[in-house]
């Protein structure tokens, strides 16, 4: 049986008995109790099958409520690796309000979707410090796609990085070495320096940093947002992103 079924159930069968929790033992009881018992919890619930619907919603809530106090932990926990780590992309307003992080990767569908929504979430609020954490996990085309873009904030700057994260996610077509020298040469960046840095340890380290940090915050998925305070998994619509900026400015 389902946890959250048998809970619903045990307390369905104390609403039906009139009895508290902890007073039923189960276990104490006869077998001509118990089938006394399971044929009056069945009763109830047939007569009453809305108290099943309550009782998981009432569980449902306290998960939920349970797993924002986790994530509160580990935010605090993990600050300086989420908001400072030194080599992250910072972008928007440096010194924005409300500072918005998003783990994503290059070849993820969902990713690609949310693009637009946070880049016009940034744009239009003006007040929003951005970090991108490079966090390939779809396959070799992705690490390949981050050890280019990290590769090109080493040598080329921050500009040149957003410039080719950007067109990195809205670009079509597989990601090979060819075209992604292709793609520098196009936008005049020194690509032997760039795919020297590629190669280099640092750019491994960067990844394997940015990995470790979503292990700890039980991030196994893209795109992941922390928008302010709030550890957010999965794609979020803009105008979902912009109810969440208004209440952490409001906590705030």
């Amino acid at each position: 049986m389902k946890p959250r079924l048998a809970l619903a159930l045990s307390l369905a069968a104390a609403t039906a008995l009139a009895t508290p929790v902890f007073a039923l033992d189960i276990g104490a009881m006869t077998e001509e109790e118990r089938l006394v018992f399971r044929s009056e919890v069945r009763a109830y619930l047939m007569d009453n099958p809305e108290v099943l619907l309550e009782a998981i919603n009432v569980l449902e809530q306290r998960q939920a409520e349970q797993q924002s106090a986790d994530d509160a932990t580990l935010l605090q926990t993990n600050a300086d690796a989420i908001f400072d780590d030194g080599h992250s992309f910072v972008g928007g307003n440096p010194d924005g309000d409300i500072t918005v992080v998003e783990f994503m990767d290059y070849r993820c569908g969902y990713c690609r979707k949310a693009h637009p929504d946070v880049t016009e979430l940034i744009a239009s609020d003006g007040n929003i410090r951005y970090i991108v954490k490079e966090f390939p996990i779809l396959g070799e085309q992705s690490v390949l796609a981050s050890r280019f873009a990290i590769a090109v904030k080493q040598v080329e700057g921050d500009d040149a990085y957003y410039d080719t994260f950007d067109t990195l996610m809205t670009m079509r077509g597989e990601v090979s070495e060819e075209g992604l020298s292709n793609l520098s040469e196009d936008k005049g960046y020194d690509t032997k320096a760039v795919f020297d840095a590629m190669n280099g340890e640092a750019v491994q380290t960067i990844i394997a940093e940015n990995r470790e940090l979503a292990q700890r915050l039980q991030i196994n998925g893209t795109p992941s947002f922390v928008i302010g305070d709030e550890l957010l998994r999965g794609y979020i619509p803009l105008d979902g992103m912009r109810q969440i900026v208004e209440e952490e400015r409001g906590d705030s």
